[in-house]
């Protein structure tokens, strides 16, 4: 970024600056009420996003079946993933409290809290080991992808031990002489059934507590997940699943119940024990015993914690489960997405960008004071039911009016303002169902009056971008037997190709001389430029992964995208309704160069929107 003009005055801070002030809005954010904004520290851009993940989660602590259940602190803030010291004197768990995710401690009855990470990067996933000395754990310092730390509790030295993402739940031996982990390494993207979204394929590993001598223990033919060591050190329990169905297993709201087991293997002679059978989504699995295991039920015929001996615990959606060592209690994590906000304060690991969270596909008025977003009936799954609404509200969030609504069924995606900001254009329909009317492109006026149809031939027309004249309209187009880009004259109504590609969400630029663009070619998604009139076809991407849900700065210098590059920082199935988990947004030069992350997460952002003007 730094071969371009800065955004504004904060991109001239120097490095050691730009982390203090980073740090700085870290302690705003865990002292300052929830949604309250945050004290501007310099001018910065203001970049609205639609986030898929929990806007809550709340550790509870409960006997050893789930009943008694209670919250673990008094105050949640944002915590998940915990997990018993081997002396069942302390707790460790993830917490958003301060911004970023990292990683704390606190005594059983909730006394003590103690911060043991403090990095902008993603921490999470803690444990402890077996002398209580050192903390392994994922974090996507340095490369930005999940490799397993561990941090020396009296030094506070952290050092990488796997340097080769992506890597997920360590788990020291009994002796702390090994930890085992999972990971998707030395294996490429992978999607099935010709979708968007990634499955994953994961495997058991293990290494020596400083990270020599990498084995992998599990075939690569199944995805393998959550390792836990037996009291004595000799075996491994993990679940098993399908890889191909390791994208049902996050996203519930498809419809499609998929299996998996709790599987151990010993590490003397490689002997196989499956010590589950029958249908249901088992996650999580924790030795108690040496011939007791428990583990999460996720989905099935019922939820919630259960045992290999056949003895049921208490219903629920509970996730990650950690057992004391006495097996006498248990802790874990109970996510909720009812509560997002419109405008909710983000956090972002660059100082030059004020994030925040909006409904879907946000668009601001080209004079920063109005909002239009496809409005999201419930944030927990995102079927096409819930996106079938088109809302305007003022750029702060409120004043909120329904001005479309749509067949149930359908979706209205993507409106977008004109660039007098008397129309709002917008994709409405069936945009994937075998049934209904296809998706078209329409336009209508702020307030929902004068709705127009402008596509009516067969096939789905959606993601309009306006010319900065007013006087065309790009869109997407996908037939039965052509795809690509297409560009309505609004004079004449007249529409001529501009691309045959599987081409998507097409974005004009303010300036009016490219279209930027998602493409997917050679078994990836790229963004590319090209000119109205289909010259000069530009790739900007290449990095492996998805990258898409690009847009322009307001001065056309910089475009924002969504990039799946960083990939997954933590097991697929133990996601809910959360279709890529690996989207992290970026900004780039507009000729594609300067690449860098403005977010740091393992929930999923897109839908980005450029604030018009930037903050004072």
């Amino acid at each position: 970024m730094r071969d371009s003009a800065p955004f504004t005055s904060c991109a001239r801070l120097s490095p050691i600056v730009g982390r203090r002030l980073i740090i700085l809005r870290k302690v705003l954010l865990a002292t300052s009420l929830l949604y309250v904004a945050i004290p501007v520290l310099c001018a910065r851009e203001r970049i609205l996003l639609h986030r898929i993940g929990p806007s809550q989660s709340t550790l509870f602590i409960a006997k050893t079946d789930g009943s008694d259940e209670r919250p673990l602190l008094p105050n949640s803030g944002f915590d998940y993933n915990a997990s018993f010291s081997p002396d069942g004197k302390w707790i460790i768990f993830t917490s958003e409290r301060g911004g970023s995710a990292d990683i704390y401690r606190v005594h059983p009855d909730g006394s003590g809290l103690e911060r043991l990470t403090d990095d902008p990067a993603y921490d999470d996933q803690g444990a402890l080991s077996p002398d209580g000395k050192q903390l392994a754990f994922v974090s996507s310092r340095g490369a930005g992808s999940a490799d397993i730390w561990v941090l020396d509790l009296q030094t506070k030295r952290v050092r990488n031990l796997t340097h080769s993402p992506a890597n997920f739940r360590p788990s020291w031996s009994p002796d702390g002489k090994w930890i085992a982990f999972s990971s998707d390494r030395n294996t490429p993207v992978r999607r099935d059934g010709e979708r968007f979204e990634q499955s994953h394929a994961v495997s058991i590993y293990l290494m020596r507590a400083d990270g020599t001598d990498v084995r992998r223990i599990t075939s690569t033919d199944k995805f393998a997940g959550s390792p836990k060591w037996s009291p004595d050190g000799e075996r491994i329990v993990f679940y098993e699943m399908e890889i191909q169905d390791t994208f049902y297993a996050r996203r519930a709201a498809f419809g499609k119940l998929v299996d998996s087991q709790i599987v151990s293997v010993g590490l003397a002679n490689g002997i196989r024990q499956e010590h589950t059978s029958g249908p249901g989504l088992k996650v999580s699995p924790q030795f108690l015993s040496g011939n007791r295991i428990g583990y999460v039920m996720k989905a099935g015929r019922r939820m919630g914690l259960a045992f290999t001996t056949g003895d049921q615990g208490a219903n629920g959606e509970m996730r990650n489960p950690s057992w004391s060592p006495d097996g006498k209690r248990v802790v874990y994590q109970k996510w909720s997405s009812e509560s997002w906000r419109q405008n909710q304060p983000l956090f972002s690991i660059d100082p030059e960008f004020d994030l925040a969270y909006s409904d879907p596909f946000p668009a601001f008025s080209h004079d920063g004071k109005k909002l239009a977003v496809t409005h999201s009936v419930s944030n927990r799954g995102t079927g096409s039911s819930s996106l079938l609404s088109v809302s305007v509200m003022n750029a702060d969030g409120t004043n909120a009016k329904l001005i479309f609504h749509g067949e149930e069924g359908g979706l209205a995606l993507a409106p977008q303002w004109s660039p007098n900001d008397d129309w709002i254009a917008f994709g409405g329909g069936f945009y994937l169902l075998p049934r209904g009317r296809p998706a078209r492109v329409m336009t209508m006026r702020p307030d929902g009056s004068e709705l127009h149809e402008l596509t009516k031939t067969a096939g789905n027309s959606g993601f309009p971008s306006w010319s900065p004249d007013g006087k065309r309209i790009v869109f997407r187009f996908w037939g039965a037997s052509e795809h690509g880009l297409r560009i309505i004259n609004l004079d004449d109504g007249s529409s001529t190709k501009l691309t045959t590609g599987f081409d998507n969400f097409p974005a004009w630029s303010p300036k009016g001389d490219l279209i930027a663009f998602t493409r997917f070619s050679e078994d990836d998604y790229d963004i590319y430029t090209i000119r109205p009139d289909g010259t000069g076809l530009r790739k900007l991407t290449a990095a492996p992964g998805n990258d898409a849900h690009e847009i322009w700065s307001p001065d056309v210098k910089h475009i924002l995208f969504s990039s799946a590059r960083l990939g997954f920082k933590d097991e697929a199935p133990l996601y809910d309704d959360i279709p890529q988990p690996y989207g992290e947004l970026f900004v780039m030069n507009a000729d594609g160069s300067g690449q860098r992350p403005l977010t740091d997460n393992q929930w999923e952002d897109a839908t980005p929107a450029w604030a018009p003007v930037s903050l004072p």
